[in-house]
This record gives C-alpha cells, structure tokens and sequence, in this order.
C-alpha cells in the first residue's frame, strides 16, 4: 500500500469533512475533532501504512504546523469579538489570566513533582504546556463570528481567554528551558540566568507582543480600512488577506524577539475595532476559519496516527490519575477561584471553569521545549499531554452541546430576550459594543439597506 496515496485520500477524507460534518453534528453531542482523531487512528493502525507520525521523532515538523494553525485560531478569535477592550467589560478576562491560569500552572506543576517524581523544569513545563485553554479546540464555546450576537460572558470570557493565555504561558515555558539548561550547568539557584528570564522572557517580550501587535493592527486598520476607496484593501472582500494579516504581526513581532502569538490576538482585536461593523471583518474571519479547519483536522488526524503508534505508551495509571486531576480539579478549582469576585451565576462559573480546552497550542509548547533543550521526561510528558488532550477532545466535545443548551435556555427563562438580540444573560454590566461609536449603528443600518437594495 503506498503511503503517499493513503495520505491524499485522508486528505481528501478531510477536506469534505470540514464542509459536511459541522452540519450533522450541529445538534448531536460529538464534535467534529473527536471524528478526526478516531479517523487517523483507524489510518495509521492499519498494517503497512507508515511511518507512524511520532511525536517525539517528528518534534521540529510538530512544532511548525501547530505553530501554524494557532496563530490563524488566535487572528480568529481577534476578529469575532464584537466588545470592545476595558477593564470593567473584559473583567472576567483579566482574572482567568491573572488568577486561574498561574493557579493552574502552579497546581500542575505540583501534582507533577509530589505524584510522578518530575524533575522542577519537567513540572513546571507541564503546567506551562497544560495550563492554557485552547484556541483551536475551543472554538464550539466561543463567540460566533463578526456582528452575529450571542456574546454572552461565558463564551465571551472563554474566546479571550484562549486569545491572550497562550501568549501568556510561554514566560512560564521559557522558564522550564532555563531551569534546565541551568540544571544542566550545574545548579538551579538563582542567579544571572534569573534576572535574564525575567527581563527578556517576561518584561520585553510580552511588551514587545503588546505593543507590536497593537502598532500592526493600527498599520493594516489604517490599509484596510482607511485608504481611499480605489486603493482600499476591504473593498477587494478579498478574505486571503488573513493569512497575510496573520504572518505579518506574527512575523515581525518574532524578529524583535516578542511573543508572536500575543501579538496575532492584539492586532486582531485592533484591527476590528478600527471599522467594527464592515463587512470585510466577516471575510477575514471566514477564510481564517476555514484554513484553522483545515489545519487543526490535519494535526488531529496525526495526533490519532500517533495514538495508534505509541504516543501514549510511557503513560502509567499514576500519570492517568494526575492528568484526570489536571482536568476535573485543577483548572475548575483555579477557575472558581479567579471568577469569585465576578459575580457571576455559579453555573456560569462552573461552565467557563469546566471547559478549559486543551488542544493544539498545548502539543506546540512541548514540542517547542523539547527542540531547545534537553529533558530526561520528554516521552512521559508527551504521554501525559496526549492523554490529556485526548479526554479534552472526548469529554468536552461530547458535553458541550448538551451544556450549553441548559444554560441558554436557562438564560431564556431569565430573559426573554434570547442572547442573540442582545441580552445579557450573565448579568455583568456590558454596553453594546455599537453603542460605543454612534456612527457605527448607522452605518451598518444603511449597509443593510444597500444590500437588501441590490438583492431586489
């Protein structure tokens, strides 16, 4: 059998799903990733379809195209949010990233040292790699896309989330590279190496992320929007522009030695908000959906492949056990924590705490780490991260539909007013995002006008 022609028709297997699947899963309580990893799974176990796409071998092409499709997922999830940046209105946000994501981090790496023996840079690179909710995986309890309603706090905190903490979690990975290499040296006390990480890996990079993205975002805001109309980029409706919005923030926030992928997110949200309610924000957004799609069901049907090649064979029932922990306590406990102030329902609290979805960024940060330094425990954290994914992947693929059903209807019992035309069902102080720019509304009325006049 010949494994090229294998892999076109997987490919191609692929590709239809994207189109076909969404819609028959639409209702039901499966998801379209858990399909990919049985799909790939059932590919590479067949006898004579190799090589097996190892993880840990394959360490340099994993870190590339995870690389790849989270960047897109974070431009993504940029451009779908209709509120605008502030303190009171991303409030929730700002504790998730402040409070439940160093909690998880620093919960994991416990469990990590107390349960499974882990050398300090292993445990607090698990954390890193474990702690930060998915931007791929989380896309069923996200936002919907530009100016399509329903941003409720629950997915509205989740799509944040997962946008801002995966450039957060990368200080955290840098420090497990250094505590190694320092290990390596011959000790891990505090020194020079200290106050290098804390300078370049936290300070400068995460403002270079910031301030680069937001600089970008304003710079193409500016090409796209603002240009006269016979050289204006949004009047092409040209959705390819995403991809090059996406590598160019990315791109030149790596050459100053920033977080990348902070930026993507920030000049994503920048970018939006520079024209709110044109309609070119919703071709970015469709074509920047279709290439994630595209992507993610690719590694998902690798991370299968892998499965079935022995992904998970350094995996024991202690390691099982902590990573069930790393889900089901760790992350709902720190979520509880960081949303107590919030005031928001209790079952709110427990959804966006239980739905921390980890995913694709998470297989990026091990496989980054283990292409720059060297770890006696790699095999057993790739273990421990594709089962954890994997669960991830069954449980909150099958729970999030049913979920999310009881809680909008909940919302509807409390207002009639369905999420959709405006309400705010969590209760938290938010204005409308068009009432924000009073030009916005009316513009988008006469947008409306425009085309329901060309349709006649």
């Amino acid at each position: 059998m010949n494994p090229y022609i294998v892999f076109l028709t997987g490919l191609g297997v692929v590709i239809l799903c994207i189109a076909w699947l969404p819609m028959l899963l639409r209702n039901a309580p499966l998801s379209l990733p858990i399909f990919c990893v049985l799909l790939g799974f059932g590919l590479f176990a067949a006898p004579g379809v190799g090589p097996d796409p190892n993880f840990i071998v394959q360490s340099n092409f994993i870190e590339r195209i995870t690389e790849l499709v989270v960047i897109i997922a974070l431009l993504g999830a940029g451009l779908k949010l209709d509120r605008p940046v502030g303190w009171r209105r991303w409030r929730t946000t700002w504790l998730l990233l402040a409070v439940t994501m160093p909690l998880s981090i620093l919960g994991i790496a416990l469990l990590g040292v107390w349960t499974l023996g882990l050398s300090l840079p292993g445990a607090i690179l698990l954390g890193a790699v474990l702690a930060p909710t998915d931007p791929v995986l989380a896309s069923d309890i996200q936002v919907g896309p530009p100016r399509s309603g329903g941003e409720d706090e629950v997915r509205f905190s989740l799509t944040s989330e997962a946008g801002l903490n995966d450039g957060l979690a990368f200080p955290f990975t840098n420090l497990a590279i250094a505590l190694a290499a320092a290990a390596a040296a011959g000790g891990m006390a505090p020194g020079w190496w200290t106050v290098e990480w804390f300078a370049l890996d936290v300070v400068w990079k995460l403002a270079a992320g910031l301030t680069v993205g937001w600089a970008v975002g304003r710079f193409l805001g500016f090409l796209v929007f603002r240009l006269p109309a016979e050289a204006r980029i949004a009047d092409t409706r040209e959705g390819l522009a995403a991809l090059g919005i996406t590598l160019v923030s990315y791109g030149v926030t790596e050459l100053v030695h920033g977080y990348g992928f902070l930026a993507v997110f920030v000049a994503a949200v920048t970018l939006r908000h520079t024209e709110r309610s044109h309609d070119f924000n919703e071709s970015l957004h469709t074509f920047s959906e279709q290439i994630e799609k595209l992507l993610m069901m690719v590694v998902l049907v690798l991370f299968g492949g892998a499965i079935a090649g022995g992904l998970l064979n350094a995996l024991t029932w202690q390691a099982a056990l902590a990573a069930l922990a790393f889900l089901f306590l760790v992350r709902p406990i720190a979520g509880f924590i960081g949303l107590a102030a919030t005031g928001l329902p209790l079952s709110e609290q427990s959804v966006i705490g239980f739905f921390g979805i980890r995913g694709i960024g998470s297989f990026y940060y091990l496989a980054y780490a283990v292409n720059h330094t060297e770890l006696a425990e790699q095999q057993l954290l790739w273990s421990i991260t594709g089962f954890v994914v994997a669960v991830s992947i069954l449980v909150h693929g099958v729970t999030v539909t049913p979920v999310m059903n009881r809680l909008e209807a909940r919302w509807r019992r409390r207002d009639p007013r369905s999420p959709g035309e405006g309400a705010n069902p969590s209760g938290v102080s938010v204005r409308s995002p068009l009432h924000d720019q009073p030009g916005d509304e009316g513009e988008a009325r006469e947008k409306r006008g425009a085309r329901e006049t060309n349709s006649l």
